[in-house]
């Protein structure tokens, strides 16, 4: 028989489950054909497309052949005995080794009958192999948190060259020799590639290297929230810190006040991946938080940013326009920079002189003259600004409006026939246009220059494979600010569950916006010297949604959790 025709067969568990008329034979044969398919075991199966919840499948297998039930979450992952078995070996079963008793190894499985995995696992380790049984969502977790965990804390283990021949940037040969009479090389160097290799693959915008006084740790930023992905050995700060130091040409001596540095790490030949680096004193060392800074945002389409059709539209119209103003507010960290630099790469033709200063460049692209913000040689927003009305510029994109030097270069640069796109740090678009007069700009020259402002949050995105509808009362729904209508229709509102496609029920960005071009209504209200409240106003008469309409937006269409909304909109 073979191999194939053995995994086709349903194994005992199946038929048990049946004849506990848990599910129907029909059902059984679906699953194992889904299984088969998908390249799952038949629990895994079961329990992702939620034919059956683990913990009545567990119980079922425990009864049925007399294998003791065990509760993974009061294990500390860490203690596992991962060492002994091949990491390629637990994922391919869905296998945790547990214990070592002697010659005896005792392995966590979902399905009992799992012969092939304790055979394989006895072939590769030498030793005797027992099944002890666990829910099969609570091995996910504990697979995942054990592989982390051995990944983080056993640096000494890495065998993997390629994390030694990464090429990166930032090192001179002076700084080199500075490492190796520092550093132990060989597992501090395999092991800090690995952790930014680690943060690029799982989409993290930002690294923290924090040092306590009895602990190190190391947390990626994910989809805006942090999460703690390893501990070091404290013993092994100070030479974590300063590989990271000589990394980004600093200087490893100084460790009183804070250095700005950056590293660039070659994927591939075709992809380069650069990491802004800030370092801090802290009570018990230099913090390290590096910002990735990934150039292939800047080709993201507009249409993946998650604007509604007619926001794109009213974008898309202002970008066109041969000049005037476009603001983009929001706090740091919601996307402001990605947002601008779609635009700039729709804009970007041979014909078009494009120039940029920023507080550093966080996207480099070919084609725009970029210029890195520099105050103590003298190169402020303001110089820079100055610099380019001298260089025949088209388009000009300033990070960030701070003070009213600024501002008032680049409303006049509005003003004669130049585009200029920035941003700065307001809750909304209405409360923009009261800041730039609270600036000191005149209320007239505001008028004139501003074609657009566009206010912008980012929503964590609802797994797909995971989420779940949730049920909520009318009256709750009401009060989120749901109308009566859109309720009435059968609105079904998703929540997250979490599954291995995703991070706790969510897996990537999206967009929320709020686009308001500056009609002649507006103009008006700000030549009489309107407030934000009364813009808003307007801006609503005129059918403009806010953040938290454009959000709801999204919730009914099932894109992010009501909870997520609240989470990023309510104040």
């Amino acid at each position: 028989m073979s191999t194939d025709q053995v995994k086709v067969k349903p194994s005992g568990l199946a038929w048990r489950l049946v004849k506990d008329q848990l599910i129907s034979e029909e059902q059984m044969r679906n699953a194992y054909e889904g299984a088969m398919a998908e390249g799952q075991s038949f629990v895994q199966h079961l329990v992702q497309q939620k034919l059956l919840d683990s913990r009545r499948i567990a119980l079922a297998a425990s009864h049925e052949f007399g294998v003791p039930l065990l509760d993974l979450s009061a294990f500390e992952p860490s203690n596992f005995p991962m060492s002994l078995v091949d990491e390629r070996l637990i994922r391919k079963h869905r296998a945790l080794p547990l214990l070592k008793r002697g010659n005896r190894l005792f392995i966590a499985l979902s399905d009992p009958t799992n012969d092939q995995a304790l055979e394989e696992i006895r072939f590769n380790t030498g030793l005797s192999t027992d099944a002890i049984l666990v829910e099969e969502d609570k091995l996910n977790v504990a697979i995942e948190a054990a592989l982390q965990a051995n990944d983080t804390t056993n640096i000494s283990e890495f065998q993997d060259a390629d994390l030694e021949n990464l090429e990166l940037g930032g090192d001179d040969d002076e700084q080199r020799a500075e490492s190796d009479a520092n550093i132990d090389e060989a597992p501090v160097v395999r092991y800090i590639n690995k952790v930014l290799v680690d943060a690029i693959t799982c989409g993290a915008s930002d690294i923290h290297f924090e040092p306590f006084e009895k602990f190190f740790r190391i947390r990626f930023r994910q989809d805006g929230l942090l999460r703690e992905v390893g501990n070091p050995p404290l013993n092994l700060a100070g030479r974590l810190t300063a590989r990271l130091k000589v990394m980004s040409r600093m200087n490893i001596a100084e460790r009183r006040v804070p250095q700005d540095g950056r590293i660039k790490l070659k994927l591939s030949a075709t992809r380069d991946i650069d990491f802004r680096v800030n370092t801090l004193p802290t009570l018990y060392g230099e913090k390290v938080v590096l910002r990735i800074l990934d150039s292939s945002a800047a080709r993201v389409g507009i249409e993946s940013l998650g604007f509604e059709v007619e926001q794109r539209e009213a974008f898309l119209k202002a970008i066109k326009k041969p000049y005037g103003m476009i603001l983009v507010t929001g706090p740091t960290g919601s996307g402001k920079t990605v947002s601008l630099y779609s635009a700039l790469n729709i804009l970007n033709e041979p014909e078009i002189n494009i120039s940029t200063v920023e507080d550093p460049v966080e996207i480099q692209v070919a084609g725009i003259n970029q210029v890195n913000l520099n105050p103590k040689s003298g190169l402020t927003f303001a110089a820079a600004l100055r610099a380019f009305l001298r260089q025949d510029p088209d388009i000009i994109m300033v990070g960030e409006i701070r003070d009213l030097e600024t501002a008032e270069i680049a409303v006049k640069a509005a003003q004669t026939g130049h585009l200029v796109l920035s941003t700065l740090h307001t809750n909304d678009a209405p409360q923009t246009l009261t800041r730039l007069a609270n600036m000191g700009v005149a209320p007239f020259n505001i008028a004139s220059s501003v074609l657009l402002i566009m206010a912008q949050r980012l929503a964590r995105r609802l797994c797909t494979h995971c989420r779940t509808p949730v049920d909520l009362p009318r009256e709750a729904l009401r009060e989120e600010g749901f109308k009566d209508d859109e309720i009435d229709e059968g609105l079904t509102i998703y929540g997250p569950v979490g599954c291995e496609h995703c991070n706790k029920g969510y897996r990537g960005r999206v967009g929320i916006f709020q686009v308001m071009p500056i009609s002649e209504a507006v103009t008006r209200l700000i030549l009489e010297g309107g407030n934000s409240m009364q813009l808003a106003d307007q801006a609503r008469l005129e059918g403009i949604a806010d953040l938290r309409a454009s959000g709801l937006r999204k919730v009914k269409a099932g894109v992010t959790s009501l909870e997520e909304l609240n989470r990023v909109t309510k104040e």
